[in-house]
Formats: structure tokens, sequence, C-alpha cells
């Protein structure tokens, strides 16, 4: 019996901030039978960075496609080794997840701006990557806008628009380089750029848009005529208006194909021509799907930053909750509100304290080196307290101009004792989030955690299961965004071709979690109770304009703290 005609495989492709990930999975049971990684090679790992503006973060588009290539072919030369019955005529179909809200310039033809000659060297004609903040002031000003005139357009989004988010990005360069602006035929997210790219769709017109990109980062919304009216995003400029009409007015869930491979694709990747490629999304939804995510089950996606995804029946009534990323129909799974929420750093500021300040020296300062002895501590001893916003606060501040901070140092404060401060400040962020989505009834039962950090850093979990006094779970994946990706190729498969019709089978099939569990501590939550109290008041004091907090106990209630612990 030939076993090859009964397993069928997908693949998914993450685009991630550094580089991009292939997975090929069994559809069956969500074994990783072949897996790559391709580093981008532009600018400071795979990141266009500006030293005299560090809101500035551009990626190079000719990375994304070098990636597909890279990272199929490898993760099919994987499998033919792990499996001698694996055939690449038994994957069925294709999935992408990428970084976002991250926008690229493309002329009519689809071809992004970067690629012609006359804009090679210009990082404003690259993708804008979704940590670059140069749009504050734009964002402020369509939030300003948006409130007097429309304030339905935020209702949905936080009632604040982002730095982060494709309008602010396209505006900030209309006003600052309206030569890359004037070239535009269309702006096109990554994750819909990628499968139009595999499926041949050149047109932006004929680009099938994701409902995820296009409703959390766009403002989008069916029941107010999908994209911001012209004359709105006339009234921030009027080439914005114009551009609306080369926009689109119709988005899609990622239970729709964008295309089918093309020949040309399948020939350079040595697969059959015609597998189906589904619509894109954002990583982090596409890893809520691959960690199971299911209503009452936040998935925190723990990397360079994190984002805490919820679902919810979409029959059900929902309040508009202020300070988080959008409310969105279908935008993780088909038939349910998709909830975001997130942290603009967490590995990130850990990267910043080990790489930048570099406390102790190579050996002394590792990431490893580090973890070890903060792990020696115990809660409240260092009398130390962060924020958690080296690269602003995305919930529930919505402020990418606010900054890091760091109080509670004395002649004896020890690099093992900041780095753990700022783990702690992460999770003091993360419950902030937590505690938002309940505040406006949208209870959180379990939680499962996916990414880099979720995977190997124990004392990162075993601190956020302290903190916020909930079980803290692992993904069994370790590229939950690829596996829920994957997950998306075989549902547009179908069941005909050995995939799934529902979302729901399919996660049932291919997702799973880890015996590993991460249970809070009840002497420590008691503590960081104590210590969140602090939190709040920083958080308050420095995030809000028209806060009245006193300030004038934190220290010391920091250093009562550290007496209480060391006795």
């Amino acid at each position: 019996m030939d076993e090859r005609r009964f397993t069928r495989y997908a693949i998914g492709l993450d685009y991630g901030t550094n580089s991009v990930r292939c997975v090929l999975v069994d559809v069956a049971g969500g074994n990783e039978l072949g897996t790559a990684v391709y580093e981008y090679e532009t600018g400071d790992a795979g990141i266009i960075l500006d030293s005299a503006d560090h809101n500035l973060a551009r990626q190079n588009p000719a990375d994304y496609i070098k990636g597909i290539e890279a990272t199929i072919t490898a993760a099919i030369a994987e499998a033919k080794k792990a499996d001698k019955n694996f055939v690449p005529g038994s994957i069925i179909g294709i999935g992408v997840d990428t970084t976002g809200s991250t926008p690229l310039p493309v002329d009519e033809n689809g071809t992004p701006l970067s690629m012609l000659d006359e804009f090679k060297d210009n990082p404003n004609a690259c993708a804008w990557l979704w940590k670059d903040h140069t749009g504050h002031t734009e964002a402020a000003e369509i939030t300003e806008l948006a409130e007097k005139e429309h304030p339905e357009y935020l209702a949905r989004c936080g009632r604040t628009y982002s730095a982060e988010w494709f309008f602010s990005k396209v505006l900030h360069c209309l006003r600052t380089d309206p030569k890359v602006f004037d070239a535009a035929y269309s702006w096109v997210e990554c994750c819909d750029y990628i499968p139009a790219v595999l499926t041949g769709t050149k047109k932006p017109e004929k680009i099938k848009r994701s409902r995820c990109a296009a409703g959390h980062k766009a403002m989008f919304n069916d029941k107010l005529e999908g994209l911001p009216a012209k004359d709105f995003l006339a009234k921030l400029h009027p080439k914005l208006g114009e551009l609306r009409e080369r926009l689109y007015d119709e988005t899609y869930t990622i239970k729709t194909r964008a295309g089918k491979l093309t020949e040309q694709w399948a020939q350079k990747l040595g697969l059959p021509a015609g597998i189906p490629v589904a619509v894109g999304a954002f990583d982090a939804h596409l890893g809520a799907v691959g960690s199971g995510i299911a209503p009452g089950r936040l998935v925190k996606i723990i990397g360079t930053s994190s984002c805490d995804m919820l679902v919810c029946e979409s029959g059900r009534d929902l309040a508009d909750i202020p300070g988080i990323c959008g409310i969105v129909d279908g935008s993780i799974l088909p038939g349910f509100f998709g909830l975001e929420a997130g942290q603009s750093a967490v590995g990130d500021i850990f990267n910043w304290f080990v790489n930048y300040i570099q406390p102790g020296g190579e050996s002394a300062g590792s990431h490893e080196a580090l973890t070890e002895k903060a792990a020696n501590l115990k809660p409240g001893q260092s009398g130390l307290l962060a924020l958690d916003w080296n690269n602003g606060n995305r919930t529930i501040l919505v402020d990418q101009r606010l900054t890091g901070l760091l109080i509670g140092q004395t002649l004896h404060t020890g690099p093992q004792e900041i780095y753990r401060a700022l783990i702690e400040a992460t999770a003091f962020g993360a419950l902030t989030i937590i505690n938002r989505f309940e505040e406006y009834g949208v209870k959180v039962t379990e939680v499962i955690n996916c990414g880099g950090i979720a995977e190997k850093n124990p004392l990162l979990m075993q601190i956020y299961a302290d903190v916020t006094g909930r079980e803290m779970k692992i993904s069994r994946s370790a590229q939950s965004c690829a596996l829920g990706a994957a997950i998306a190729g075989a549902v547009v498969a179908g069941a005909e071709a050995g995939g799934f019709d529902s979302f729901a089978d399919a996660q049932a099939a291919m997702c799973g979690i880890k015996d590993i569990t991460y249970k809070p501590v009840a002497e420590n939550n008691q503590i960081y109770q104590r210590l969140y109290v602090l939190y709040k008041l920083l958080h308050d004091a420095f995030g809000l304009t028209d806060c009245l907090c006193n300030l004038g106990d934190v220290m010391k209630e920091l250093l009562a703290i550290k007496d209480s612990v060391n006795r």
C-alpha cells in the first residue's frame, strides 16, 4: 500500500520581524516534517534603520521574495530526508502570515517602488515595518479628526489611531517624501503582497485584501462602507483622499483562496502548479489560530513585541473597548470577532539591555547569564520597578511617544536585578491588558503562550504566572504562527483534497499544548500585587495627561517591600 496517497501536507510561511520561517505540516496530526528559516539580508537584523531617527524601521521587499524560495525549498529538502515516502505532490495548500501593519508602496503593476532603479536606495520606497513610528504626529491628527467628525471610525479600534498603523505611515510618506507617494499607484500590506506574488496577482485592484489587516489597522468596517470616506481622508490631505479610490472596497478572511500557485513559482519551488493559497493575515492572528484559540482562551504571542488575541462569537453584543487594537469580525477566525491588544516591546527590551547597555561584558551580560542570576532573586528583593515602554505603549494607552522608566536604583543595584525588573515590567503590562479586557466583559479563562521567548525562558513564564495569578500554558508548536498559516492552507484546500472544511476541525487535528505549564506561586503573587499597585501609579502618572497621581511614596514603598522580602 502506498502511504503517500494518504498523507497530506500544508505549507505555512511566517514573515517575522527579522526572518521568514516555513513549516511543512502533516494535516492529520500537526507534525512538522520540514522547517526552514531565512534571515533577511538587508539592514540591521533585516531592518533598515536611521541613527538620526529612532522611529524609523523599514524592510526590503526583495528579501521577502528571496525568503519564499529559500525556505520552501529547504523545508521540502528536510521533509524528504525525514520521510522517504514524502513527495511534494502531497502538499495541498499554502498559508501566509506577516508582520503588520507593514505596507508597501507599489506601482500599477504591483511592483514595490524599492525594486525600481529610481527608488532602490530610498527607505521611503521600502516596506514600512510594523514598528516604524515615524507617523506619530499623523496618528494624533487622524485621531483628533475622527474624534471630531467620525468617532465611529475609532470605536472598534480602541478609540485611538496608532503610529504603527496603515494610514499614519502612508500620510507621513505623503508629507515627507511626496515623490515616493506620487509614484505609488497604491499601497499594499505585506500580508496581501506575498499571496499576490505566489498567485501571480499583479494589479493592486485585483489583490484580495486581508480582513485582518484592513479591520485592525486601516479602520475598515463593512457596516461603515468599508474604509474611511474619501472626504474624511481628504481633510488630512487631498492626495490621501484620492488614494482612497485606488485601495479597496472589499476584504476577505483566511478561509478564502487568494488564488492558486503559478506555474512559474511551482517550477522554482518544486511543487505542483495550482496549489491553493489562502488570503494572508498578520502573524499574531495566525499564531492564535495555531495555538488553538477559542472563546475565553487568550493567546499571547511573545517575541520582539507581544500580541494578545481573543475571539468572541460574532453574534455577541460586544462593548467598544478603549485602548485595544481592534474588534474585527473574522480577523482571526471566520464567524468570530477577533480582539487584539499587545505591547510594543518585550524581547526588544531585553535585547536593548543586553546588546546596547552590555552589562558585565559579553559573557556575564548574556541573556543566559542574566536569566540564571535573576532566577535566584525573589519578587520585590531588588527594590526596582520599571515601565515597559522602551518602544512606546501599544495597549492600553496607545501612545508611541512614551518611553521606558526604571526607578529604585541604589549604588548596589546589579545587572541581574535590572534584567528581572524589565521582565516584571512586561508582565505588569500583560496584566494591564487582561484587566482591560475583563473590565469590558470579555473574560479570560485560559492563557496560552507561544513564540520564542515563551518556549525558551521558564523564568519569564513563571513571573508572568506569578504576576497575573494565572496558569501559563505553552503552545505545542515552536512555530505557532507558521502552523496557523499552514492551517489556513489546509482549510482553503478543503476536505475533498485531504484538508478541512472548517477551522475548528483543522485546529482539533493540528494544534496542541505542551505538557509543562507554569502555575502561580501564592506568596509571589501577593508581593506582585503590592508592586502592581505601584506600577499602575507610574503607568497612569506618566501615561495619562490628566492624571493627578501622587508619586511621593512610590520609592519608599519599594524599599518597604524590599525590606520585608529580605527579612
